[in-house]
């Protein structure tokens, strides 16, 4: 058990809906710190999952060491993921869609940093426009009322050595509340042609300009999700020196989550997640390097 400190959107200090970048600090809000108890899920693994907290530690080795390329992560690492997936989810599956990966790396020239705020990927209506996005001919079967359940799953796990310096936590669903939730624009860098011609941002980051931070020229929507409001009821969890050999589900929606249209009493519709600083790792602990992998995935 360690306390660390965690960024919390402050709900007084923006006009209309709010908006952030997803390639640096640029936002229309403010975040504050709040100091928060964080328990080690070492050794208490089998005690959380997915449906009913909304993560869940697994031990999985990756063949794929390195994520050096993103044609190592589509080409080999992918095939992985959903392997992984498909065994250790307990329900039978139709489908798995992946559809986007981040690395993630606490390195100067990284243009993806680890995030401390406290989120969640994506909302409903952006879960649904995945689907549409990435199965269009299949999108208003899949969502319809005879659809079925789906949800959207990260895969998330450290590169090369133990996640000690920067490590990731997660909230337990059952802790949150509705109203806890703040749909978020997720603006994107425009590119030449634009979405429509080239909607694929996999392996295309580069660092944003500083100067323009506070700016949205040159940026569009292409996403939402949900920044969490703080709350003294949220429990905190880690995994104390989580390493390459294991990965971390974190459920971003469930079609079937409590208080959704069809939801289910009691089953975990999306789980809020941050990257913290632990006061506890040792000073000459090396930058944390991580992967997540973003799977839809349609149960039968």
């Amino acid at each position: 058990m360690t306390t660390a400190t965690f960024q919390h959107i402050d709900t007084s200090s923006y006009e209309g809906k709010p908006w952030s970048k997803v390639d640096g600090p640029g936002k229309s809000y403010i975040d504050r710190p709040h100091q928060r108890t964080v328990s080690s899920l070492r050794g208490r693994e089998t005690d959380f999952s997915l449906n009913a907290n909304g993560f869940a530690i697994i031990h999985s080795p990756a063949i794929e060491k390195l994520f050096a390329s993103d044609e190592a992560v589509r080409g080999g690492y992918y095939g992985e993921v959903e392997a992984l997936i498909r065994k250790h989810i307990p329900e039978r599956l139709k489908k798995v869609e992946i559809f986007d990966h981040t690395v993630r790396r606490r390195q100067a020239n990284s243009p993806r940093q680890p995030v401390q705020q406290v989120h969640v990927d994506q909302t409903a209506a952006a879960a649904a426009a995945r689907v549409r996005r990435h199965l269009p001919l299949e999108a208003e079967e899949l969502l319809g009322s005879g659809g079925g359940r789906y949800a959207i799953i990260n895969v998330w796990r450290p590169i090369e050595y133990a996640a000690v310096d920067v490590p990731l936590a997660v909230v337990d669903w059952k802790t949150t509340d509705r109203d806890d939730y703040v749909a978020v624009d997720l603006l994107y860098p425009k590119r030449a042609g634009g979405a429509a011609e080239d909607e694929d941002d996999r392996g295309k980051e580069k660092l944003p300009d500083p100067e323009t931070n506070d700016s949205v020229d040159g940026y569009e929507p292409r996403g939402e999700h949900f920044q969490v409001a703080p709350n003294e009821s949220h429990r905190f969890y880690f995994q104390k020196d989580m390493t390459p050999e294991e990965a971390l589900l974190i459920k971003c929606y469930d079609s079937f989550g409590h208080g959704e249209p069809r939801g289910v009493e009691g089953l975990a519709v999306r789980t809020p997640h941050s990257a913290f600083r632990d006061g506890d790792a040792p000073e000459n602990a090396l930058p944390r390097q991580s992967i997540e992998v973003r799977c839809l995935v349609f149960y039968e």
